[in-house]
């Protein structure tokens, strides 16, 4: 990907990131979700502080493409990948693949969980993540569907878990 950099994320990054998420999930989201879904979900006025207690807390990368902010992605040290978002300007280009390649590396040998919007669901299949099943998350007295997705990420065979005894 010409001119795309991944970086660890700065204190300085949170509120263009709020923004981000915001623009994005509004933009892309809206094909699955419905308005009422959309503003419950990403209301446009988040606490910065605790968006930055958050991001890093977790290890979040950042996507950056000729200087502009473009993606980013978190994921704790047990494995829950906690979000994933492309600018809605710069879908489909390859970031949201390199930024979750970035994270999977950084839990290597660990069993990976999100909960998957029904926009990210095919992404997340592509990847090889499983549906363990559908949920109906609740916010604000509205629900919104999403799905509990497992992968396993191994370079090699050594890494992967005995499921009968880990899991």
């Amino acid at each position: 990907m010409k001119n795309l950099s991944i970086r660890i994320y700065q204190s300085s990054d949170g509120k263009e990131l709020a923004e981000l998420f915001y623009n994005t999930i509004h933009a892309v989201n809206a094909e699955d979700y419905t308005e009422e879904q959309l503003n419950v979900w990403a209301a446009g006025s988040a606490d910065l502080k605790r968006w930055n207690e958050s991001l890093s807390a977790n290890i979040t990368y950042v996507a950056v493409k000729d200087d502009v902010i473009v993606g980013f992605g978190d994921i704790d040290h047990t494995g829950y990948l906690d979000r994933l978002f492309v600018h809605k300007d710069y879908q489909r280009e390859g970031i949201a693949s390199a930024i979750c390649d970035q994270l999977e590396q950084a839990v290597q040998g660990r069993k990976i969980i999100t909960h998957a919007s029904i926009t990210a669901k095919p992404f997340f299949e592509k990847r090889g993540y499983k549906v363990v099943k559908e949920q109906r998350a609740q916010r604000q007295g509205v629900y919104l569907t999403n799905y509990l997705m497992s992968h396993f990420r191994h370079d090699r065979q050594e890494d992967i878990p005995c499921f009968n005894q880990r899991y």
